[in-house]
C-alpha cells in the first residue's frame, strides 16, 4: 500500500552545519543505482563482435532504439549525448516502475525530480556555453533586444521548474489515487486489495510511468538542441 509518509526523512545527518534529510525515496534511488551498476557490469563484461549472445543482442537493440530516438530528435551531431540520455531514460523508467513492487516511486518526491531537473538544466546551459563560448552565450540572452534580458533569463530557469514539477505532479497524483483506492478496498475486504488494482497499476505504473520518462527525456533532448542552436 502506498503512503506519502515515505517522504518523511528517515534520518537527517548534519554536514558542515547543513542538515540533509534522507528520505525513503533517496534510499530507493541508491538501491536502484547499485542494482543498475552491478547489472551493467555483469551484462557487458563478455561482449563479442561475432556470435553475440541473446542477452547482448537484446542490449544492442535497446542501445539502437535509444540512439535512433536521439538522432531523430537532435541529429547525429549530438550523438555524444547518448550516454546521458540513455542513462536518464533507463534510470527514470526503473524509478517510475517501483510502484509495481509496492514501493512509492521516488519520482513522487519533489526533491528527487528537482535533482533530475537541475542536472538537465546544467547540461543544457553548459553545453551551449561550451559550443558558443561564454560571451556569445551571454549575447544570446540579449536577443532580440537588450531589454529582453530578464525575460530570457527567466525563460532558462522556467525549464528547471517545469521539468521538476511536471514529473513530480504526475507521479504524486498516481500515488495518491492508488493509495485512496487501496484504502477504500480495504474497507470492503482485505482480499479485494490483491487482484482488483492490477489494471490500475498497469496504467499508473507501466503506462503513465513510461510516458513521464519519455516526456522528460524528450524535453531534455529538445532543450539541449534548441538552446545550443539558438
Amino acid at each position: 500500500m502506498f503512503r506519502l509518509k515515505e517522504l518523511i526523512p528517515i534520518f537527517s545527518p548534519e554536514i558542515f552545519g547543513i542538515t540533509i534529510d534522507i528520505t525513503a525515496s533517496i534510499i530507493v534511488e541508491w538501491v536502484v543505482i547499485l542494482i543498475l551498476g552491478i547489472g551493467a557490469f555483469l551484462l557487458t563484461r563478455n561482449l563479442k563482435l561475432k556470435d553475440p549472445s541473446k542477452t547482448q543482442s537484446a542490449l544492442e537493440k535497446v542501445y539502437q532504439s535509444i540512439r535512433d530516438l536521439l538522432v531523430s530528435v537532435m541529429g547525429e551531431e549530438y550523438e555524444s549525448f547518448l550516454p546521458y540520455i540513455g542513462t536518464l531514460m533507463i534510470y527514470l523508467l526503473i524509478l517510475n516502475f517501483t510502484g509495481l513492487i509496492g514501493i512509492a516511486p521516488p519520482t513522487s518526491d519533489l526533491s528527487v525530480t528537482a535533482s533530475f531537473a537541475i542536472v538537465t538544466f546544467l547540461v543544457v546551459n553548459l553545453n551551449a556555453i561550451k559550443k558558443h563560448g561564454i560571451l556569445s552565450y551571454g549575447k544570446g540572452l540579449l536577443h532580440p533586444y537588450a531589454f529582453m534580458l530578464p525575460i530570457n533569463i527567466m525563460e532558462r530557469f522556467v525549464l528547471l521548474v517545469s521539468l521538476s514539477l511536471r514529473l513530480f505532479g504526475n507521479m504524486v497524483a498516481a500515488v495518491i489515487i492508488l493509495d485512496l483506492i487501496y484504502e477504500q478496498l480495504g474497507h470492503i475486504a482485505m482480499l479485494a486489495q490483491l487482484g482488483t488494482p492490477i489494471f490500475l497499476h498497469g496504467y499508473f505504473d507501466l503506462f503513465d510511468g513510461g510516458i513521464q520518462m519519455l516526456v522528460f527525456s524528450m524535453l531534455t533532448m529538445i532543450n539541449i538542441k534548441v538552446t545550443a542552436d539558438h
